[in-house]
Protein backbone atom coordinates (compact mmCIF):
# COMPACT_ATOMS: atom_id res chain seq x y z
CA UNK A 1 0.00 0.00 0.00
CA UNK A 2 1.40 3.51 -1.15
CA UNK A 3 0.23 6.65 0.15
CA UNK A 4 -0.21 7.66 -3.76
CA UNK A 5 -3.10 5.74 -4.14
CA UNK A 6 -6.31 7.98 -4.03
CA UNK A 7 -8.57 7.71 -1.17
CA UNK A 8 -11.78 7.16 -2.27
CA UNK A 9 -15.53 7.64 -1.30
CA UNK A 10 -15.99 4.07 0.09
CA UNK A 11 -16.99 3.53 3.85
CA UNK A 12 -16.03 0.01 4.10
CA UNK A 13 -14.00 -2.69 2.06
CA UNK A 14 -13.62 -6.34 1.88
CA UNK A 15 -11.59 -8.20 -1.01
CA UNK A 16 -10.70 -11.81 -0.51
CA UNK A 17 -9.22 -14.14 -3.23
CA UNK A 18 -6.32 -16.83 -3.42
CA UNK A 19 -4.51 -18.70 -5.67
CA UNK A 20 -3.31 -22.03 -6.39
CA UNK A 21 0.20 -23.06 -7.85
CA UNK A 22 1.17 -25.76 -9.89
CA UNK A 23 4.92 -26.60 -10.63
CA UNK A 24 6.67 -29.39 -12.76
CA UNK A 25 10.61 -29.02 -12.39
CA UNK A 26 12.73 -31.47 -14.35
CA UNK A 27 16.94 -31.12 -14.14
CA UNK A 28 18.92 -33.23 -17.06
CA UNK A 29 22.43 -34.18 -16.81
CA UNK A 30 23.98 -37.05 -15.49
CA UNK A 31 21.17 -37.60 -12.76
CA UNK A 32 17.98 -36.69 -14.67
CA UNK A 33 14.66 -36.27 -12.49
CA UNK A 34 11.31 -34.61 -12.38
CA UNK A 35 9.48 -33.27 -9.46
CA UNK A 36 5.98 -31.65 -8.82
CA UNK A 37 4.60 -29.43 -6.17
CA UNK A 38 1.24 -27.77 -5.17
CA UNK A 39 0.81 -24.60 -3.01
CA UNK A 40 -2.40 -22.49 -2.25
CA UNK A 41 -2.20 -19.45 -1.29
CA UNK A 42 -5.27 -17.42 0.22
CA UNK A 43 -5.05 -13.74 1.03
CA UNK A 44 -7.74 -11.22 2.47
CA UNK A 45 -7.52 -7.22 2.53
CA UNK A 46 -10.21 -5.00 4.62
CA UNK A 47 -10.40 -1.13 4.01
CA UNK A 48 -12.42 1.08 6.21
CA UNK A 49 -13.02 4.55 5.38
CA UNK A 50 -12.30 6.91 4.39
CA UNK A 51 -13.17 9.36 7.45
CA UNK A 52 -12.33 12.60 7.44
CA UNK A 53 -10.25 12.16 4.34
CA UNK A 54 -8.24 8.75 5.81
CA UNK A 55 -8.89 5.33 5.75
CA UNK A 56 -7.37 2.07 7.55
CA UNK A 57 -6.33 -1.17 5.86
CA UNK A 58 -5.65 -4.52 7.46
CA UNK A 59 -3.90 -7.26 5.30
CA UNK A 60 -3.48 -10.81 5.46
CA UNK A 61 -1.86 -13.44 2.64
CA UNK A 62 0.20 -16.75 1.98
CA UNK A 63 2.41 -17.04 -0.61
CA UNK A 64 5.47 -18.87 -1.26
CA UNK A 65 9.27 -18.83 -2.97
CA UNK A 66 10.82 -21.77 -5.12
CA UNK A 67 13.95 -23.31 -4.47
CA UNK A 68 16.43 -23.95 -6.81
CA UNK A 69 14.87 -26.76 -9.10
CA UNK A 70 18.58 -28.91 -9.20
CA UNK A 71 17.76 -29.44 -5.15
CA UNK A 72 14.16 -30.48 -5.38
CA UNK A 73 15.08 -33.40 -8.00
CA UNK A 74 18.45 -33.97 -6.71
CA UNK A 75 19.00 -38.08 -5.17
CA UNK A 76 22.55 -38.37 -5.62
CA UNK A 77 25.63 -35.98 -4.93
CA UNK A 78 27.37 -35.66 -8.23
CA UNK A 79 31.05 -34.57 -6.24
CA UNK A 80 30.91 -37.89 -4.02
CA UNK A 81 28.20 -39.93 -5.39
CA UNK A 82 26.24 -40.59 -2.05
CA UNK A 83 22.73 -40.35 -1.68
CA UNK A 84 21.40 -36.68 -1.24
CA UNK A 85 18.20 -35.13 0.53
CA UNK A 86 15.94 -33.11 -1.51
CA UNK A 87 14.73 -29.98 -0.70
CA UNK A 88 11.01 -28.90 -1.39
CA UNK A 89 9.99 -27.12 -4.47
CA UNK A 90 7.70 -24.45 -3.22
CA UNK A 91 8.41 -22.84 0.33
CA UNK A 92 5.44 -21.10 2.42
CA UNK A 93 5.33 -17.87 3.70
CA UNK A 94 2.59 -15.84 5.56
CA UNK A 95 2.18 -12.31 5.77
CA UNK A 96 0.30 -9.57 7.47
CA UNK A 97 -0.40 -5.69 7.80
CA UNK A 98 -2.01 -3.14 9.27
CA UNK A 99 -1.87 0.98 8.62
CA UNK A 100 -3.67 3.61 8.23
CA UNK A 101 -3.35 6.39 5.30
CA UNK A 102 -4.76 10.13 4.87
CA UNK A 103 -4.92 12.61 2.79
CA UNK A 104 -5.99 15.07 6.22
CA UNK A 105 -2.43 17.45 5.56
CA UNK A 106 -3.39 19.01 2.47
CA UNK A 107 -1.22 18.80 -0.79
CA UNK A 108 0.01 15.79 1.31
CA UNK A 109 -0.74 12.00 1.05
CA UNK A 110 0.75 9.76 3.91
CA UNK A 111 0.65 6.14 4.82
CA UNK A 112 1.90 4.43 7.51
CA UNK A 113 1.82 0.43 8.17
CA UNK A 114 3.17 -2.37 10.35
CA UNK A 115 3.85 -5.67 8.86
CA UNK A 116 5.53 -8.92 9.26
CA UNK A 117 6.41 -11.95 7.15
CA UNK A 118 7.23 -15.39 8.41
CA UNK A 119 8.82 -17.42 6.08
CA UNK A 120 8.94 -21.61 6.31
CA UNK A 121 12.78 -21.24 4.72
CA UNK A 122 14.94 -18.30 3.79
CA UNK A 123 17.39 -18.30 0.41
CA UNK A 124 21.30 -18.14 1.53
CA UNK A 125 23.51 -17.28 -1.25
CA UNK A 126 26.24 -19.12 -1.23
CA UNK A 127 29.59 -17.36 -2.84
CA UNK A 128 31.57 -20.22 -4.06
CA UNK A 129 28.60 -21.78 -6.24
CA UNK A 130 27.32 -18.50 -7.03
CA UNK A 131 24.10 -19.44 -6.25
CA UNK A 132 21.56 -19.75 -3.30
CA UNK A 133 20.42 -22.49 -0.92
CA UNK A 134 17.01 -23.38 1.06
CA UNK A 135 17.80 -22.24 5.01
CA UNK A 136 16.54 -22.21 8.27
CA UNK A 137 12.99 -20.42 9.21
CA UNK A 138 12.48 -17.09 9.24
CA UNK A 139 10.36 -13.88 10.87
CA UNK A 140 10.86 -10.50 9.72
CA UNK A 141 8.94 -7.61 11.43
CA UNK A 142 8.94 -3.63 10.21
CA UNK A 143 7.51 -0.33 9.36
CA UNK A 144 7.26 1.44 6.55
CA UNK A 145 6.36 5.25 6.14
CA UNK A 146 5.53 6.85 2.60
CA UNK A 147 4.80 10.54 1.65
CA UNK A 148 4.08 12.21 -1.50
CA UNK A 149 3.70 16.05 -1.25
CA UNK A 150 2.89 18.44 -3.88
CA UNK A 151 4.22 22.31 -2.10
CA UNK A 152 3.40 23.55 -6.01
CA UNK A 153 1.30 22.77 -9.56
CA UNK A 154 4.94 21.98 -11.22
CA UNK A 155 6.98 20.52 -7.73
CA UNK A 156 6.74 17.00 -6.27
CA UNK A 157 8.20 16.04 -3.26
CA UNK A 158 8.53 11.99 -1.97
CA UNK A 159 9.75 10.46 0.83
CA UNK A 160 9.59 6.63 2.02
CA UNK A 161 10.97 4.99 5.31
CA UNK A 162 11.74 1.69 5.61
CA UNK A 163 12.82 0.31 9.46
CA UNK A 164 12.61 -3.83 10.13
CA UNK A 165 14.35 -6.56 12.53
CA UNK A 166 14.75 -9.87 10.53
CA UNK A 167 15.52 -13.30 12.33
CA UNK A 168 15.88 -16.93 11.71
CA UNK A 169 13.13 -18.78 14.17
CA UNK A 170 15.06 -22.11 15.05
CA UNK A 171 17.80 -22.92 17.45
CA UNK A 172 20.91 -22.74 16.08
CA UNK A 173 24.23 -22.02 17.64
CA UNK A 174 25.56 -19.61 14.48
CA UNK A 175 23.13 -16.99 15.62
CA UNK A 176 19.61 -15.84 14.32
CA UNK A 177 20.86 -13.15 12.09
CA UNK A 178 20.14 -13.25 8.30
CA UNK A 179 22.86 -12.04 5.58
CA UNK A 180 21.99 -9.64 3.51
CA UNK A 181 18.82 -8.44 5.90
CA UNK A 182 18.84 -4.58 5.55
CA UNK A 183 17.44 -2.93 8.97
CA UNK A 184 17.17 0.51 7.51
CA UNK A 185 16.28 1.90 4.11
CA UNK A 186 15.31 5.68 2.77
CA UNK A 187 14.46 7.32 -0.23
CA UNK A 188 14.02 11.08 -0.98
CA UNK A 189 13.18 12.61 -4.59
CA UNK A 190 12.01 15.85 -6.11
CA UNK A 191 10.70 15.96 -9.40
CA UNK A 192 10.18 19.55 -10.99
CA UNK A 193 8.07 18.96 -14.23
CA UNK A 194 6.13 21.43 -16.72
CA UNK A 195 8.83 24.04 -17.00
CA UNK A 196 8.04 24.60 -20.93
CA UNK A 197 9.51 22.03 -22.67
CA UNK A 198 11.84 21.10 -18.90
CA UNK A 199 11.86 18.82 -16.77
CA UNK A 200 13.76 16.98 -14.36
CA UNK A 201 14.30 15.13 -10.96
CA UNK A 202 17.06 14.49 -8.29
CA UNK A 203 17.05 10.93 -5.84
CA UNK A 204 18.64 9.91 -3.04
CA UNK A 205 19.03 6.36 -1.76
CA UNK A 206 20.27 5.32 2.12
CA UNK A 207 20.47 1.05 2.34
CA UNK A 208 21.73 1.05 5.93
CA UNK A 209 24.49 -1.55 7.25
CA UNK A 210 23.40 -5.35 7.30
CA UNK A 211 24.83 -8.49 8.61
CA UNK A 212 27.06 -10.37 6.86
CA UNK A 213 26.82 -13.85 9.10
CA UNK A 214 24.70 -14.99 10.89
CA UNK A 215 26.23 -14.40 14.54
CA UNK A 216 26.42 -10.58 13.23
CA UNK A 217 30.08 -10.38 13.56
CA UNK A 218 30.43 -8.71 10.20
CA UNK A 219 28.60 -6.10 9.04
CA UNK A 220 28.57 -4.49 5.48
CA UNK A 221 29.19 -0.80 5.28
CA UNK A 222 25.81 1.92 5.20
CA UNK A 223 25.51 3.59 1.62
CA UNK A 224 23.98 6.72 0.00
CA UNK A 225 23.34 7.43 -3.42
CA UNK A 226 21.64 10.20 -5.39
CA UNK A 227 21.44 10.45 -8.96
CA UNK A 228 19.82 13.26 -11.23
CA UNK A 229 17.79 13.74 -14.95
CA UNK A 230 17.42 16.40 -16.50
CA UNK A 231 14.65 16.26 -19.84
CA UNK A 232 13.86 18.43 -22.96
CA UNK A 233 10.13 17.68 -24.65
CA UNK A 234 11.23 17.91 -28.48
CA UNK A 235 7.62 17.87 -29.39
CA UNK A 236 4.91 15.21 -28.46
CA UNK A 237 6.56 12.12 -29.30
CA UNK A 238 9.77 13.05 -28.70
CA UNK A 239 12.26 13.84 -25.96
CA UNK A 240 16.28 14.24 -24.79
CA UNK A 241 17.25 12.96 -21.49
CA UNK A 242 20.66 13.59 -19.70
CA UNK A 243 21.26 10.97 -17.00
CA UNK A 244 23.61 11.28 -13.80
CA UNK A 245 23.85 8.42 -11.95
CA UNK A 246 26.17 8.10 -8.59
CA UNK A 247 26.39 12.29 -8.63
CA UNK A 248 28.54 12.95 -5.92
CA UNK A 249 30.74 10.06 -7.13
CA UNK A 250 30.78 7.89 -4.20
CA UNK A 251 32.77 5.35 -2.90
CA UNK A 252 30.87 2.61 -1.82
CA UNK A 253 29.61 -0.95 -2.59
CA UNK A 254 26.43 -2.46 -4.33
CA UNK A 255 26.40 -5.86 -2.37
CA UNK A 256 28.66 -7.53 0.37
CA UNK A 257 28.78 -11.01 1.24
CA UNK A 258 31.07 -12.61 3.71
CA UNK A 259 32.47 -16.25 3.33
CA UNK A 260 36.11 -18.38 2.54
CA UNK A 261 37.74 -17.68 -1.10
CA UNK A 262 41.19 -18.40 -1.99
CA UNK A 263 43.76 -16.62 -3.52
CA UNK A 264 46.87 -17.64 -5.29
CA UNK A 265 49.92 -18.14 -2.96
CA UNK A 266 47.25 -18.45 -0.12
CA UNK A 267 47.91 -21.84 1.78
CA UNK A 268 43.93 -22.08 3.09
CA UNK A 269 40.83 -20.33 2.58
CA UNK A 270 40.23 -17.16 4.32
CA UNK A 271 37.08 -15.74 5.57
CA UNK A 272 36.47 -12.11 3.85
CA UNK A 273 34.03 -9.71 2.37
CA UNK A 274 33.60 -10.06 -1.11
CA UNK A 275 32.19 -7.17 -2.37
CA UNK A 276 30.39 -5.58 -6.14
CA UNK A 277 31.44 -1.51 -6.26
CA UNK A 278 29.38 0.95 -6.86
CA UNK A 279 29.42 2.38 -10.16
CA UNK A 280 31.30 5.32 -10.46
CA UNK A 281 29.85 8.70 -11.44
CA UNK A 282 27.98 7.95 -15.40
CA UNK A 283 26.60 9.81 -17.47
CA UNK A 284 23.88 8.44 -20.10
CA UNK A 285 22.16 10.82 -22.99
CA UNK A 286 18.96 8.91 -24.40
CA UNK A 287 16.76 10.51 -27.67
CA UNK A 288 13.35 8.81 -26.38
CA UNK A 289 11.08 8.66 -29.64
CA UNK A 290 7.54 7.56 -29.47
CA UNK A 291 5.44 6.45 -32.30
Amino acid sequence: MRASHPITSRKSQQCSGGGGRYHPWSCAGRYWAVAVDRITSPKLNFIFGPFDKTEHFLNYGQGFHSNDARGTTIAVDPKTGNPADKVPALVKSKGEEIGVRTERIPRLQSSLSLWQLSLASELIFLGDAGTTEASRPSMRRGIEWSNCYLPYSWLLVDFDLSLSRARFTDADPAGDHIPGAIGRVASLGATAKDLGPWSGNVHARYFGPRPLIEDNSVRSQSSLIFSARASYKVDAGTSVNFDVFNLFDRKADDIQYYYASRLQGEAAPVNDIHFHPVEPRTVRLAIVARY
